[in-house]
């Protein structure tokens, strides 16, 4: 088109799109000058530039351009939405909600944008119309009349069957359009495993720090060969130190998807852990090519991948009963200890002044420092059940983007409680965090999204959490760790069971110091924190993973 017509701005436009479809944002982002050198003011043209800006990581530019298609195109509900998605990485949340708001009151609709209103808007703890937000884009999921994102649709209160349905329409465009690499040649009887991991988190991340021990312990054994394939830069932490050293690391950050599925494949994987899925920074086009035999979703994605291109999903006997494995597109194996590892090398720094942190000197400490999407009303309804029971306690809360800390504050006097109640922790450096964790009583997680890292966070630091589990991966976290833990009194069955168990804990400070007591020894004794163990066991599911039989047909399997 742009050579039989390269004076027409249109011609140009659509070669900026061909180009940013397939992942060369600077080619796009040139083809986009071209086209507005022809027509200045463009809105089409602006956009694309815009989407180029934003995949560039030049956010700022991003959000400027798309604001200017939005000018010239008011009425356009896919500017809009795309200019949501700018302004939330250019660091202007409120703006980002008011874009997706105008996208949805353009295209009501249309559940896809429906659905980022909804996650945005409850990352800002804005809850005005989520129930029918959320019945729209439950309906449009359980329709297939729309491709709703999959991490996203974790926070709604959806069934396992449901978030099945959404991962593999979101998976199906994907397994279209790739073309599987070749076949490794068999692993020769005498080469030790090799294990290949892909992760955006190999550093100072949730991801790093939960894996980084269990990789320590398996270098150790010399049980199979470690692969670390990075897709982040090199943060200069000390963890991405550890990692290095304990495996093989490939520095893949800023290579397209064929290269990396080529280095991949080059070494050789017999089994790729997939530590990303469909949560932010993931390469789903990457595995969808079979860069390795046999693909495992593992650990940083709590639900079904829905993917043709995953083949296990390694998890526990509680996280993922065997009423749940129908639900998951994957053959399931699972670990008899906890699925989810952890760092026991840390240290536990001292805890500072509670002064220091905004906290009353003899107050119980209720805490919750999950992500500010996973604090919605049913959650927020028990935590405030819990303040009103237990008299001049305090919520300690990390704190949210845009007015999210308001708005909770809102709630509480809405609530009849005092707003000052409700505190709220910047977030902070790793070491810093846990130091503060230490200085709270009692952990109140969320549903259905549960706490996850940070649940181990707590434990660590010996803090109890309490958890109601649910009927999905993601509301079942936390009960898992609980119950590995040997403390299943903290998984309380319904919505008043976890009131009146937080209630009578923080109203008996001596059942509350005993209950701690108790997590110090079964956090030493449990099994919970057995790296050694969990690397061993590990290896031995891989191990049977990697077998060119196994499984036949099987659907539900015991490590």
């Amino acid at each position: 088109m742009v050579r039989r017509h390269p004076g027409h701005p249109g011609a140009w436009i659509m070669l900026a799109e061909a180009e940013l479809d397939a992942g060369d944002p600077r080619a796009g982002e040139a083809a986009c000058h071209r086209a507005l050198a022809l027509a200045p003011g463009h809105p089409e043209a602006l956009a694309r530039l815009g989407r180029a800006q934003w995949m560039l990581g030049r956010h700022g530019e991003a959000a400027a351009s798309l604001r200017a298609a939005a000018a010239a195109a008011p009425g356009h509900p896919g500017i809009a939405l795309w200019l949501g998605h700018a302004l939330e990485d250019a660091g202007a949340p409120e703006e980002a909600a008011l874009a997706y708001a105008r996208a949805h009151a353009l295209a009501p609709g249309e559940p896809q944008i429906a659905a980022h209103l909804l996650a945005w808007r409850r990352r800002l703890c804005d809850w005005r119309d989520l129930d029918a937000l959320g019945a729209q884009v439950r309906a449009a999921v359980r329709s297939g009349h729309a491709a709703v994102e999959p991490f996203a649709f974790l926070a709604e209160d959806a069934s396992a069957a449901e978030q099945l349905q959404c991962a593999r329409r979101w998976a199906a465009p994907v397994a279209a359009s790739v073309r599987p690499l070749p076949p490794a040649p068999a692993r020769p009887a005498d080469r030790p495993l090799r294990l290949g991991f892909l992760s955006n988190g190999f550093g100072a991340h949730p991801t790093g720090l939960l894996v980084v021990a269990m990789m320590e312990a398996i270098a150790a054994s010399a049980a199979a060969g470690l692969h670390l394939f990075a897709l982040d830069p090199d943060d200069g932490s000390r963890v991405r130190q550890r990692l290095g050293e304990a495996a093989r690391l490939h520095a893949l950050a800023g290579r397209d998807d064929a290269q990396v599925a080529g280095t991949i494949h080059q070494a050789g994987i017999d089994v790729l852990f997939d530590l990303r899925g469909w949560g932010g920074g993931g390469r789903p086009r990457v595995l969808a090519s079979r860069p390795a035999p046999v693909q495992v979703n593992w650990l940083a994605y709590p639900g079904t991948s829905g993917a043709p291109w995953i083949d296990y999903v390694l998890a526990d006997s509680f996280v993922l009963p065997a009423s749940l494995a129908a639900h998951f597109s994957e053959k399931v194996l699972r670990l008899p200890r906890c699925f989810q590892p952890s760092d026991t090398t840390r240290g536990l720094p001292p805890a500072p002044p509670r002064d220091t942190c905004g906290l009353p000197a003899d107050a119980v400490v209720l805490c919750c420092f999950n992500n500010s999407y996973k604090l919605n009303p049913r959650s927020m309804d028990r935590a405030f059940r819990v303040l009103a029971g237990v008299p001049g306690s305090v919520l300690w809360l990390l704190s949210g983007p845009g007015g999210a800390d308001r708005r909770l504050r809102e709630q509480a006097r809405s609530r009849g409680l005092d707003p000052a109640r409700l505190v709220f922790m910047d977030k902070q450096p790793h070491a810093a965090y846990l130091a503060r964790l230490q200085l709270a009583d009692l952990f109140l997680d969320t549903h259905p999204y549960n706490a996850h890292t940070t649940a181990s966070d707590a434990l660590w630091a010996g803090c109890p959490v309490l958890t109601c589990p649910g009927g999905t991966f993601a509301s079942r976290v936390a009960g898992s760790l609980n119950h590995h833990l040997g403390m299943p009194e903290m998984n309380a069955g319904d919505d008043d069971a976890f009131v009146e168990r937080a209630i009578t804990l923080g109203n008996d400070r001596a059942a509350l110091a005993d209950l701690r007591a108790r997590l110090v020894r079964q956090r030493r004794d449990s099994g919970l924190f057995d790296m050694d163990g969990f690397a061993a066991d590990f290896v031995a599911a891989a191990a049977l993973m990697a077998r060119p039989q196994y499984p036949a047909g099987s659907a539900h399997l015991e490590a």
